[in-house]
C-alpha cells in the first residue's frame, strides 16, 4: 500500500512539474511580441518603406514602435500620426518635388519690389552685409515648402502635433552639425523633428532647435536600431536599409560628387555597425532599388514595389510576428472627413524688425472663418519670398478653448543688408556682342514702416548707376513715396537702311519724386514729377550731326501689373504698363502701353506682345524716338537700328516645352517660333516704302541657374537676317 500510495504521490509530483512547465512555456509562446520598426535614410529611395508598410499592415504585425533617420523619419512620423500606406502612396505621388525644392516662391507670387529686382540679378546667390563681413546662406534652400509638406503629412492643421501625443511611439534621429552629436526627438513638435532630420548639410539649411543646429540624422545614424532598442526595449526589430551604395572611384570627379561621396562613406560606416547589432530573431530587409537615386522622386512608385517584393520575399519570417487575433482598427489622429479647423484669431509671432501688419496683410485667412490650408501656405510661400525671413511656419494653438493661428515669420538673422549680383551676354550676327556686370546694394528695414535703401551699379555696354530710397506711410505699406536718381551711358547707332552711318553716346540721366500705391503683390501706381538730363555726343559718323544737350522736368503718371508666373519663360499670367509722361517745356506727352501675356496647353505655350508709344502734342525728340530692332523686338533687324515715332509692335509666340530642368532647378527648356510686325507713324532711318515692318524668329531657349538662355534665328520676307545668342538676365 505504501508503494502504491508513493508511487502515486510521484506520479501527482510529476504531473504538477509537467503542468507548471507546460504552463510556463505556454505563456512565453503566447506572449505577444514586440516588434520595433526600422526605417533609415536614403532620400528618394525611401518610398520602399511604404511599400514595407503595405505588407506589414496586410499582414497584421502589430508595431510597438517606430524609429526613423531622413526619409525615414518622413514615413516613420507620417504613419505614427495615422496616415495609412495608401494616403502616403497618394501624397508623394501628388507632390511636386520640383517646386518642393526651389524653395523660394514662384515669381508670381513675389512682392513687386522683389520682381523688378529678379528682372535683373541672379537669385539665390544673395549675400548678407554685416559687421563680420559679408556672409552666406547656410544651405542652397531654407526648406519652408518642404516643412508645409510635412505640416500637410501629419495634419497640423487640425493642432500642434507632438510626438509624446502619438497614438504609436515614435523617435526621430538628427545631428547636432556643431557638435556631430547624435539627437534623438521623443517629444516636440513632430513636423520640425521630421524637418531636422532631413537637413541634407550644405543643401538645406539647418534646424535651430535650442540652441542646436540639427542636420540630416544619417550622417551619425542611418540605420538607428540602438535607437529603438532604447525606445521600447523590442523582441524583434524589422529593420529596412535604403542607403545608396557607394559610387566606384572612377565615377568620382567634381566637387560636388566627391562631397556626395563623402557624406556617403559616413553614412555606410553607421549603417554597417547598425547591421552588425541585429540579432538572429531580428529582420533586415535591403530593397533591390537599382540605379534610383536619391533624388527620383518621380520614381516613387518604384521604390514602393521594390519595398513590397523585398518585404514578401521575407513574408514567412513576418507573418511569424502577426498578432495572434484580429487587431483593432489602428488609431486615426485625424478623421478624414472631419471639417477644416474653425479659427477664432489669427496672430503674427513676435518680430524685431519686420512690422507685424507688413506680414498680417498677406495673410487672407480671416478670424471667424474655416482654415484655408492650400491658401495659407499659398500666402507664407509668399511672405517667404520678400527674402526678409529664414523660414515661415505656422501653428494651431488652443487657448482657453479657442483655435489661434499663429503665423511664424522667422526674420534672418545673419544680416538686413544685402549684396545681389547680375549679368548678361548678347551677341548678335549684325551688331556684335556686348556684355554688361551689375552689382546692388539693398538695405532693407530702416525704420518700422520698412523704409528700404536701394543702389546698383552696371558697368559694360550700358554703363549705369541707380539710387533709390521707398519709404511705406503705412504700417500694412500701402502708400509709399520714392524718391530717386537714374543715371546711365549707352551707345546708340544711327542707322540708315541696314548700313550704319554714325554712332552716339548717349548721356541719359533723371531724377524722380513719386508718391505711389502698391497694388498688392502684382504692381504700383505712381504719380510725380521727372527732370530730365540729356547729352549725346556723336563718337563714330560718316555725316555731320549735331550734339544734344538737354534739361528738362515734366509730370510723370504710371501704373504697373505683373502677375506672370515666371519673368523670362512665363507660362502663364499677364504683364501690363501704362505710363505717361508731359513736358510743358519740350512740348510733347509720351504715352507708353504695353502688354505681355502667356497661357499653356499641355506642353504647349502662346505668348504674345502689344506695344504702343505716341506723343499727344508733337513729335517724339530725337533723343526719345522709339527703338526698334532686336530679339523679339524685331528680330531680323540689329538692336536699336530702327528709330522711329507712333509705333504700334506685336508678336505672337508658340512653344513647346522640350524638357523641364532637374530637381532644385526652376524653368524648362522650349523651342520656339513667332511672327512680328510693326506699324510706324514716322520712320526716321528705313529706306523701304510702307508703314509696315515684318520680321519672324526661331529660338531654342531655357531657364538656367545663372539666368535665361536663348539661341535664335530672325528673318523678314526682304531677306534680312540676324542671329541671336542672350545669356543671363537683362
Amino acid at each position: 500500500m505504501f508503494c502504491i500510495r508513493k508511487y502515486i504521490a510521484v506520479v501527482v509530483v510529476l504531473c504538477l512539474a509537467h503542468s507548471m512547465a507546460w504552463g510556463q512555456e505556454l505563456r512565453v509562446n503566447t506572449a505577444e511580441p514586440r516588434i520595433a520598426l526600422v526605417l533609415g535614410g536614403g532620400g528618394a529611395r525611401g518610398a520602399a518603406h511604404i511599400g514595407v508598410l503595405e505588407i506589414i499592415e496586410r499582414e497584421h504585425i502589430a508595431l510597438t514602435c517606430v524609429v526613423g533617420t531622413s526619409m525615414g523619419a518622413l514615413v516613420a512620423g507620417s504613419y505614427a500620426a495615422g496616415m495609412t500606406p495608401e494616403e502616403m502612396r497618394r501624397q508623394l505621388s501628388a507632390a511636386d518635388w520640383g517646386d518642393m525644392f526651389l524653395d523660394g516662391a514662384d515669381y508670381g507670387q513675389l512682392s513687386y519690389r522683389k520682381k523688378r529686382i529678379s528682372q535683373r540679378y541672379l537669385s539665390g546667390v544673395e549675400l548678407g552685409v554685416t559687421s563680420k563681413g559679408v556672409e552666406f546662406h547656410s544651405g542652397v534652400i531654407a526648406g519652408t515648402k518642404i516643412k508645409l509638406f510635412f505640416n500637410q503629412l501629419v495634419k497640423a492643421d487640425y493642432g500642434v502635433r507632438k510626438i509624446e501625443d502619438l497614438p504609436l511611439p515614435v523617435a526621430i534621429v538628427a545631428t547636432d552639425i556643431g557638435t556631430g552629436e547624435e539627437v534623438v526627438f521623443r517629444s516636440g513638435s513632430l513636423s520640425h523633428a521630421m524637418r531636422a532630420s532631413m537637413s541634407v548639410p550644405g543643401f538645406m539649411a539647418p534646424l535651430d532647435y535650442q540652441g542646436r543646429k540639427l542636420v540630416d540624422g544619417g550622417l551619425v545614424d542611418n540605420l538607428p536600431v540602438a535607437v529603438a532598442r532604447d525606445l521600447c526595449q523590442p523582441t524583434h526589430i524589422i529593420a529596412v536599409n535604403v542607403g545608396s551604395p557607394l559610387r566606384p572611384a572612377n565615377e568620382i570627379g567634381s566637387l560636388i560628387s566627391v562631397t556626395g561621396q563623402m557624406i556617403g562613406v559616413l553614412t555606410d560606416q553607421n549603417v554597417t555597425r547598425s547591421i552588425a547589432s541585429l540579432k538572429p530573431e531580428d529582420i533586415y530587409l535591403y530593397p533591390d532599388l537599382g540605379d534610383i537615386g536619391a533624388v527620383d522622386f518621380q520614381r516613387s512608385e518604384d521604390a514602393i514595389a521594390a519595398g513590397r517584393k523585398v518585404a514578401l520575399s521575407e513574408l514567412p519570417r513576418l507573418q511569424a510576428l502577426a498578432s495572434p487575433v484580429a487587431l483593432p482598427e489602428r488609431a486615426r489622429a485625424i478623421a478624414a472627413n472631419d471639417l477644416p479647423l474653425f479659427i477664432d484669431a489669427v496672430e503674427v509671432a513676435p518680430l524685431q524688425h519686420v512690422h507685424p501688419d507688413y506680414v498680417q496683410r498677406q495673410i487672407r485667412q480671416r478670424s471667424g472663418q474655416y482654415l484655408d490650408r492650400a491658401q495659407l501656405e499659398q500666402d507664407l510661400i509668399r511672405i517667404y519670398g520678400d527674402g526678409f525671413y529664414e523660414s515661415v511656419d505656422y501653428q494651431i494653438e488652443q487657448r482657453e478653448q479657442r483655435n489661434i493661428l499663429m503665423v511664424e515669420a522667422k526674420e534672418n538673422n545673419w544680416s538686413s543688408d544685402y549684396l545681389s549680383f547680375g549679368f548678361n551676354l548678347d551677341a548678335e550676327y549684325q551688331r556684335g556682342s556686348e556684355f554688361n556686370l551689375r552689382t546692388a546694394y539693398r538695405n532693407t528695414w530702416l525704420n518700422s514702416l520698412g523704409g528700404e535703401f536701394f543702389a546698383a551699379i552696371n558697368i559694360g555696354g550700358k554703363t549705369s548707376l541707380e539710387l533709390n530710397f521707398y519709404q511705406p506711410l503705412n504700417s500694412r505699406q500701402d502708400y509709399f513715396v520714392e524718391p530717386a536718381y537714374v543715371s546711365r551711358r549707352e551707345d546708340l547707332p544711327i542707322y540708315l537702311g541696314s548700313e550704319k552711318i554714325a554712332e552716339y553716346q548717349l548721356n541719359t540721366a533723371y531724377a524722380d519724386w513719386m508718391l505711389g500705391r502698391n497694388l498688392g503683390i502684382y504692381g504700383q501706381a505712381k504719380v510725380g514729377w521727372r527732370e530730365y538730363r540729356i547729352r549725346a555726343d556723336q563718337e563714330i559718323s560718316e555725316v555731320l550731326l549735331p550734339g544734344i544737350n538737354e534739361q528738362y522736368g515734366g509730370f510723370y503718371a504710371g501704373v504697373v501689373v505683373d502677375n506672370r508666373n515666371r519673368l523670362f519663360f512665363p507660362s502663364r499670367g499677364w504683364y501690363g504698363e501704362l505710363s505717361y509722361f508731359d513736358s510743358r517745356e519740350m512740348d510733347y506727352q509720351k504715352i507708353n502701353g504695353d502688354i505681355n501675356y502667356a497661357y499653356a496647353v499641355d506642353d504647349f505655350v502662346l505668348a504674345g506682345r502689344v506695344n504702343y508709344v505716341t506723343s499727344l502734342a508733337s513729335d517724339l525728340p530725337v533723343y526719345d524716338y522709339v527703338r526698334l530692332g532686336g530679339f523679339l523686338h524685331l528680330s531680323a533687324y540689329a538692336r536699336n537700328q530702327i528709330l522711329a515715332d507712333e509705333v504700334f509692335y506685336t508678336h505672337l509666340r508658340a512653344e513647346r516645352i522640350m524638357g523641364r530642368m532637374p530637381l532644385g532647378l526652376s524653368g524648362d527648356i522650349r523651342l520656339g517660333i513667332g511672327i512680328e510686325a510693326a506699324h510706324m507713324g514716322v520712320n526716321y532711318n528705313q529706306l523701304e516704302e510702307g508703314d509696315w515692318l515684318d520680321s519672324g524668329v526661331i529660338y531654342l531657349g531655357g531657364e538656367t541657374p545663372v539666368g535665361p538662355v536663348y539661341i535664335g534665328y530672325g528673318f523678314n520676307l526682304k531677306g534680312d537676317f540676324n542671329l541671336y545668342f542672350q545669356l543671363g538676365a537683362y
